[in-house]
Formats: structure tokens, sequence, C-alpha cells
């Protein structure tokens, strides 16, 4: 039987700023993984309404919220998405040019990839294992979505480096 890690795999800069964030805070297991928990360590209050999920940072103020009609595994995604939006941008989306934004959802998808499955954490999982998948959405409180999702990234970066 062969057990496949991750041996030709090569982080991503953001993977590598999204562990370093973690372990610089003392996540380093899966269960840590709350938002609440992560949310007291930044001084972010997290609201759930029956709205779209968003955030709002005004002056030392910094608040997400999360859509309360939806499922508690779809809002724990939507705080990824969120807190990457607090972490890594600045300015106001509305009144940002079209491209400008573009690129900042395109970046707090991938960071709501890399903040729900980090690498630090990821790394310890057989990528062979058959049921991988539901390992980590118990594991990791997730949807199946964004585990198949991490999964095939891991695999699609695994076979660039391998070739």
């Amino acid at each position: 039987m062969i057990v496949l890690y991750f041996p030709n795999y090569t982080t991503t800069h953001l993977e590598d700023w999204v562990s370093y964030w973690y372990i610089r805070r003392g996540f380093l297991s899966p269960d840590q993984l709350k938002a609440a928990k992560i949310a007291k360590k930044m001084d972010i209050f997290v609201h759930r309404k029956p709205k779209p999920s968003s955030y709002l940072i005004h002056g030392r103020y910094k608040g997400i919220t999360l859509d309360a009609r939806e499922d508690k595994l779809v809002q724990k995604e939507q705080f990824y998405h969120e807190l990457g939006h607090i972490l890594r941008h600045v300015g106001i989306q509305s009144m940002m040019p079209q491209a400008f934004r573009e690129l900042q959802e395109r970046d707090a998808r991938h960071f709501t990839l890399y903040a729900a499955l980090p690498f630090h954490m990821v790394s310890k999982y057989d990528l062979s294992d058959e049921q991988i998948i539901e390992r980590w959405v118990n594991d990791f409180k997730i949807t199946s979505e964004l585990s198949e999702l991490r999964l095939n990234k891991i695999k699609e970066r695994n076979f660039l480096y391998q070739n």
C-alpha cells in the first residue's frame, strides 16, 4: 500500500502566509479552528443576521456578519472569506475599480481555502486515503465541496511539480 502525503508539493506564498499566521497565534490542530476563537484572538466581533455575509472596519472596530440563513458549515466558510478581507485588504470595495475588487475577491477565495484547510494541518493527512474528504469535513468542520476543492488544488500542484 502506498501512503501519499505531500511528496512533490510546493506551497504557495499565501499558503505559507496563512500557516505562519495560524502558528504564530497557536492554532496548531483542526479542532482549534473555530470562528469565535479566531475572532476573539483578533478582536473581531462576529454577528449572525439574515443577510449576505460581509465585513466592516471602522476605526478600531472590526466586524464580520455571517448569513444566519445558511448552514453552520457555510457560515464558517463565510467567516474565513471575510477574515481574509480584514487581514489582507484595504479600501472600500464599492469605491474601487472593478478589476481591483475582483482581485481582492479572488484573493479572499484562495484565503478561504487555505484558512479552512491550512497546509501545516492537512500535510499530516494521507492523501491516498479514500475517506480523505470525509475526514477533512469531520475534522475541520467544513463542507465537502470546499474539501474536494482543496484536495484537487493539492493534486494539481503536486502534478505540476512532478513533471
